[in-house]
């Protein structure tokens, strides 16, 4: 199957898709496979053969069959789609078969988002974590010992959460970023999105202080200043932020926040700045220039929220609906 081993290297290489998303690609083919084929060894010649749309029709309704979510259904034909779209760019299709298979239908989920109040009594909570200029001048004298370690973590999980949320970025976004990314003269940051795209947003005061003094921590830790080139968040080990830890990260530090309930992920974070912005009235085409996405569709789904604080203020407002809704006064 040397055509998916090129495809899987062009995505990582070529379209820099992040590992999580080569990896499901890669998942998802190796599955076609094993479905239309029984798991055994195909040429290209069969693997481009079957890619029509009888059989990727059949490969549906098998996932479905087992139990697979419309969702899990629809991201499976999506990668299909791509894969095909870049063989009909090689000549090798004539057109993209997974174009006339239907798919299911997905019930529209809302994205999840924290309230403004409860991620502020989070910052306000941690505040001295970050500001504590004692605790900051002990772990530069001793910052190999078990109390310098946790002065270290509490400062890189605060700050991933800060960053997160305050620039809304993806947790691949936060990964990737550089010490050189950042411009405090400018008070910008320059993130690689998807596709490798790269846009600047941004940010605040408190944020660029909240970064310096985390860099004088990791200066301190590392033995000396770091290249611009360097990662600009790190483990304790000087390592970049791998999936992980900033899953892990955000978890704990928000487990213990009254207000702040359901999942806690990087991701409702990034949720939860763009539901912000939009009960703020930000023009939904900031929004999209700040989360980077590629269509505006996909910044439409948070007006979900703004609907909702309508709904309050529509009650809260109304003649009739302060009356009960009853003729009359």
């Amino acid at each position: 199957m040397d055509l998916i081993d090129k495809y899987i290297s062009y995505v990582r290489d070529v379209r820099r898709y992040s590992e999580r998303t080569v990896s499901i690609y890669s998942d998802v083919l190796d599955d076609f496979v094993r479905v239309t084929h029984g798991g055994a060894d195909v040429s290209d010649g069969e693997l481009l053969a079957s890619l029509n749309p009888s059989e990727i029709r059949s490969y549906e309704v098998n996932m479905l069959d087992s139990g697979k979510s419309p969702r899990t259904v629809g991201l499976h034909l999506s990668a299909l789609s791509g894969f095909c779209r870049y063989l009909v760019s090689k000549e090798l299709l004539k057109s993209n078969p997974v174009k006339l298979v239907p798919k299911p239908k997905q019930q529209k989920r809302l994205p999840s988002f924290f309230r403004k109040e409860a991620l502020e009594e989070y910052f306000n909570m941690t505040h001295e974590v970050v500001f504590d200029r004692t605790a900051l001048e002990a772990f530069k004298l001793e910052p190999d010992t078990k109390s310098g370690t946790e002065i270290y973590k509490s400062r890189l999980d605060r700050l991933i959460v800060s960053v997160l949320y305050n620039l809304g970025l993806r947790r691949s976004e936060l990964i990737g970023m550089n010490v050189g990314d950042v411009d405090f003269g400018r008070k910008v940051v320059k993130v690689r999105g998807k596709g490798d795209k790269m846009r600047e947003i941004p940010v605040l005061d408190v944020l660029c202080e909240e970064i310096l003094l985390y860099l004088e921590a990791v200066e301190a830790m590392c033995g000396g200043k770091r290249s611009l080139k360097e990662p600009l968040l790190v483990t304790g080990r000087g390592q970049r932020l791998y999936p992980g830890y900033v899953d892990k990260a955000v978890k704990s530090e928000l487990g213990g926040v009254k207000g702040i309930t359901g999942k806690k992920s990087p991701h409702v974070l990034r949720h939860s700045l763009a539901t912000g912005l939009l009960n703020e009235e930000a023009d939904l085409n900031s929004i999209k220039e700040l989360l980077g996405h590629s269509s505006l569709a996909a910044t439409q789904v948070y007006t979900h929220s703004s609907i909702s604080r309508l709904k309050d203020i529509y009650k809260s407002a109304h003649p009739r609906a302060k009356s009960g809704g009853k003729n009359g006064d």
